[in-house]
C-alpha cells in the first residue's frame, strides 16, 4: 500500500467514526471532522501531512502526493 492511499483511508476512517461519535455521544466530537476535514484541504496544497510522516515510518511506499 502507498503512503496515499494510507493517507486516504485514515482520514475516511476518522471522518466517519467522529461523525457518528458527534451524532450518538457527543456534538463536540464534530471538532474532530472539522480537523480532518481543514487537514485534507491544507495538504492539498501544502503536501504536509502528518500522517503520511507515520505512515512513511511505518514503511509504507511513496505515493503521487505524499512521499
Amino acid at each position: 500500500m502507498n503512503i496515499d492511499a494510507a493517507v486516504f483511508r485514515f482520514a475516511g476512517v476518522v471522518v466517519i467514526v467522529s461523525a457518528l461519535l458527534g451524532m450518538f455521544l457527543d456534538k463536540n466530537f464534530l471538532w474532530l471532522t472539522i480537523f480532518a476535514g481543514a487537514n485534507m484541504f491544507q495538504a492539498s496544497f501544502t503536501k504536509f501531512c502528518p500522517a503520511a510522516m507515520i505512515f512513511k515510518k511505518l514503511g509504507c511506499k511513496n505515493g503521487a502526493h505524499f512521499q
